[in-house]
């Protein structure tokens, strides 16, 4: 039905090779490694590491390339996307990324359309002009290397919603750029109903990314505030979720990516695959 994979950004503690046997250990079939050449793989681990003192982070050249594959296969792991931190714009470090996808089998890798609103004081216009050049470049790369390039639903960026996504992807190829939705970015900001979305991304949705999110009045009253919560305790319906996922007849990867830090990670990851496969049968195996 689905495949269930982890971003490793959410294991900051672990190496890859730690993360691997984790991930094997409690049947997850594949591993999106972090990678990144901004890791600072020293300091405290903790909340904040997810981003910085992440161990479980693969540096942007071909030894880890080399490394990220021979990891993921000696504990039966698929790689089904490298979680890259490549800025809307960056050809050459897009390049470089989809040399790592080709070597490790990764089918997807993630690039950055454009933040928003946009640090140089750009128009959603301008901005918009700009990814659309980028992804030009991204395919052309992509059909050389045979690797996907996709932009995230999420908050902060052009592409906050599966349609303002689906109008920067439209002109291109689905096999070769596509979108990843991710419902806990879509809390934070760009929800739509999920079937609306499913539908209006058709073949460019690429993969999908789980986690939740939650909100918090202040004290002293105002506006609410987004925090990173449990997969079990937020605003995402899964039920519903699983059945436009079922409905759009989606069978790719389901990503897990939970920033909440309720449980330490050796809880965390049965914990949620417990919790996503019985939310999947609960969908699946009914009438």
């Amino acid at each position: 039905m689905f495949n269930i994979s982890v971003f490793t950004v959410m294991l900051p503690e672990l190496t890859p090779e730690e993360g691997a046997a984790a991930l094997q250990r409690h049947g997850y079939a594949g591993v999106e490694w972090r990678v990144s050449d901004e890791s600072r793989p020293s300091g405290s681990a903790g909340r904040l590491a997810y981003w910085g003192a992440n161990h479980c982070t693969l540096p942007l050249n071909e030894e880890s390339a080399i490394r990220a594959r021979d990891v993921a296969a000696a504990h039966g792991l698929i790689i089904p996307g490298l979680g890259t931190y490549i800025d809307v714009g960056d050809l050459e470090n897009t390049e470089r990324a989809m040399r790592f996808a080709q070597t490790c089998g990764a089918r997807n890798i993630r690039v950055n359309p454009g933040r928003w609103p946009d640090a140089d004081g750009l128009s959603y216009a301008d901005s918009f002009a700009r990814a659309s050049r980028f992804l030009e470049g991204c395919q052309e790369l992509a059909r050389q290397y045979n690797v996907r390039a996709i932009v995230e639903l999420h908050h902060g960026t052009i592409t906050c919603s599966a349609s303002l996504a689906q109008r920067l992807v439209a002109p291109f190829d689905p096999d070769f750029i596509g979108v990843l939705h991710d419902a806990g970015n879509m809390a934070r900001e760009g929800y739509e109903h999920y079937d609306l979305g499913f539908q209006v991304l058709g073949p460019w949705l690429a993969h999908v990314h789980i986690k939740n999110a939650s909100y918090a009045a202040p004290e002293d009253g105002g506006v609410w505030q987004a925090e990173w919560s449990p997969l079990e305790d937020g605003v995402v319906d899964w039920d519903a979720l699983f059945s436009a996922l079922k409905r759009a007849g989606y069978e790719g990867w389901l990503g897990i990516e939970d920033f909440s830090a309720a449980r330490p990670v050796d809880e965390a990851l049965p914990h949620n695959i417990g919790f996503l496969n019985a939310a999947i049968a609960r969908v699946f195996d009914s009438a």
